[in-house]
């Protein structure tokens, strides 16, 4: 098992297949994009699908996330898909996009085994849309979402940011657009992860005014610690049922104690924590050639990993004076 000192057990793998992302989204990245990864830098597909069976079959992993930048950019993704899909035991998996190109993968996503998808979209409004991302791309995620509905990637979680100024008062209307379509909605609080540094906590939307803000509107009842488990989103009963709204509040509501990923960047770092300083380099062992003492086997990137989460701190540090954002943005480093 994947286990740390505070007795947490890893179960649930985030893996980002892509540093790369054609949306630039105000708060994660600089409208003239950043130097993306090296091609040699990045995992193959080979290495991925190894990595990812060695957590599954000997690490305990049961769930696999594949994350960006924006998964859909990986040429390989249908097949590293189909292929995890036949690793025994099966993993669940799932895919977070900012949903531009489901429209044209979702059935082949399906098909390969695909589970589900959780997308990204801030706004109903066309225009705020292509304020926050800077690209005019709005209807191209709406006909992505239905398109992954209509596959059977559900349910279709959608991930929604609230900047202040620009979207701060749509937390009613993205509720009601997500009950009337069956999507289930989830609100994030903004975290310190932009590539610019610009992140400031005075000022953030946080979950307790979103929670007003959506009670203006809804009545809603809190689900509950033991419905709630190891996820990252609190949950709430939207009028009574069955629709449920979600909230991450990372910054404001930390879950750290409860905390079951682990995380796998697109060049092969292990990351045990979203705000990790430190990263420990799996890549390496899968391109040894021994003669630094590693011999490149299943058990020794297993006990490297194993290494790698056992020191994982308590918690992300947010509310500490020290903290230090990580070098890596959120694009670098996956959701």
């Amino acid at each position: 098992m994947l286990i740390d000192t505070f007795g947490r057990v890893a179960t649930d793998l985030r893996v980002s297949l892509t540093d790369r992302c054609n949306l630039r989204c105000t708060y994660c990245m600089p409208e003239e994009g950043l130097q993306w990864l090296a091609k040699p830098d990045l995992l193959t597909d080979d290495e991925i699908v190894r990595l990812i069976r060695i957590a599954v079959t000997q690490l305990g992993i049961t769930e696999v996330r594949f994350t960006g930048g924006e998964p859909l950019l990986r040429p390989g993704l249908v097949g590293i898909v189909e292929r995890c899909a036949a690793l025994e035991p099966r993993p669940q998996m799932s895919l977070t996009t900012n949903g531009i190109g489901l429209k044209r993968t979702a059935q082949a996503l399906k098909a390969a085994g695909l589970d589900r998808v959780n997308v990204s979209l801030d706004t109903l409004r066309p225009d705020v849309f292509k304020t926050l991302t800077r690209r005019d791309r709005h209807r191209d995620v709406l006909e992505g979402m239905a398109a992954a509905r209509e596959a059977g990637l559900t349910p279709v979680k959608v991930n929604s940011v609230l900047m202040p100024g620009l979207n701060d008062d749509e937390a009613p209307d993205l509720l009601a657009w997500a009950v009337e379509n069956d999507y289930e909605l989830r609100f994030i609080e903004q975290m310190p992860l932009d590539a610019q540094h610009g992140w400031k906590r005075d000022g953030m939307i946080t979950a307790g005014d979103i929670l007003q803000s959506l009670r203006t509107r809804f009545t809603l009842t809190e689900e509950g610690q033991e419905e709630r488990g190891s996820a990252p989103a609190e949950r709430w009963i939207v009028d009574g049922g069955p629709h449920t709204v979600g909230v991450i509040a990372s910054v404001t509501r930390p879950f750290c104690a409860a905390c079951d990923r682990t995380r796998l960047t697109a060049d092969g770092q292990v990351r045990t924590c979203l705000f990790a300083t430190e990263e420990t380099d799996l890549r390496a062992a899968l391109r040894s050639d021994g003669e630094d003492g590693e011999d490149g086997s299943d058990e020794t990137i297993a006990r490297i990993w194993k290494q790698a989460m056992w020191g994982k701190k308590a918690g992300s540090g947010l509310d500490d004076p020290s903290f230090l954002q990580p070098s890596r943005p959120m694009s670098a480093i996956g959701g």
